[in-house]
């Protein structure tokens, strides 16, 4: 059928509609699973980051620790049964983390059982030299993370020397981590606490963890930057995603009593309370100055 529609265009049409058609191919990967087209890619990925290289007066205190969770999931299962080849973008992790640790912070990476961390490499900026030095510097934590259980059996009673937990971005922030009790136990302890949280795009996904055994969402009518149910719903036209997702995130949070402070997957960001978010990767370098710089306030 549409060879016949293409043949019926004319030959220029034909060439440019075949072109594009391809262009918006999710890209087969070895093990099954699609990654973005080449359109896609080159309307949602750079080589360089936005990181502005900010001069901040670094925290000298004990509260200089961070637990940032990771996904160690790389496919995500579409309504169609294709699986999009996914993990935590490297932006949206690394760029937020830049700013924290220029700050004085520094990080224990984690994962649900210890495994490595995947990150969705097809997105790293890969002539930024302050990205790929961060990467470089966690690369072996990377590898091998903390786990989660390990976490929670030892390190809840030692609120004196965290500041916050990150949870960063990416489609694979939505998979097990919304369902994991230890999740729910940390982001409860964060709350509970007074540490910050930190988040930005799918990542508040793993706030639905504290809504599991029927308990309390503890962030009702906080107001959250989140990426977009709609425009989720529209990146399948471009080849981003290869399918449609089984279920979104920010009508799900909003159903929760979240006040949504974004329509489109911008840079918007948002402090409310001890709880920092951001809409997407273009919120990346506005996320981790805003993190860095309410920390340092705070503790200082």
């Amino acid at each position: 059928m549409l060879k016949k529609i293409l043949l019926g265009l004319g030959g220029i049409t034909v060439v440019a509609c075949l072109a594009f058609y391809i262009a918006t191919r999710p890209q087969l990967e070895a093990d099954g699973s699609y990654m973005p087209s080449k359109l896609a890619l080159s309307l949602a990925t750079s080589e360089i980051s936005d990181f502005e290289n900010v001069d901040y007066q670094k925290y000298n205190g004990k509260k200089n620790k961070i637990l940032a969770i990771f996904t160690e999931q790389k496919n995500m299962k579409m309504q169609n049964g294709k699986l999009f080849s996914t993990g935590n973008h490297p932006v949206e992790s690394l760029v937020p983390m830049l700013h924290l640790k220029n700050a004085g912070f520094e990080f224990e990476i984690a994962t649900q059982t210890g495994k490595p961390v995947i990150f969705e490499m097809w997105a790293f900026p890969e002539k930024d030299k302050n990205v790929k030095a961060i990467f470089e510097e966690y690369k072996s934590s990377f590898e091998s993370p903390k786990n989660l259980t390990e976490f929670v059996n030892t390190s809840l009673e030692d609120t004196a020397s965290y500041a916050a937990v990150f949870v960063p971005g990416g489609h694979g922030a939505m998979i097990g981590i919304p369902e994991d009790k230890n999740v729910g136990k940390i982001l409860n302890w964060a709350h509970n606490s007074d540490l910050f949280t930190i988040s930005l795009c799918h990542g508040p996904g793993s706030f639905l963890s504290t809504t599991l055994d029927d308990q309390k969402f503890i962030y009702e009518g906080y107001n959250m930057a989140v990426f977009p149910d709609a425009v989720d719903k529209q990146t399948p036209m471009v080849g981003y995603l290869p399918g449609h997702m089984t279920q979104g995130l920010s009508q799900r949070l909003e159903g929760l009593g979240v006040n949504l402070m974004n329509t489109e997957s911008d840079n918007t960001v948002c402090l409310d309370r001890k709880l920092i978010t951001g809409a997407s990767p273009l919120a990346s370098n506005n996320l981790g100055v805003l993190a860095a710089k309410t920390l340092l306030k705070e503790l200082k």
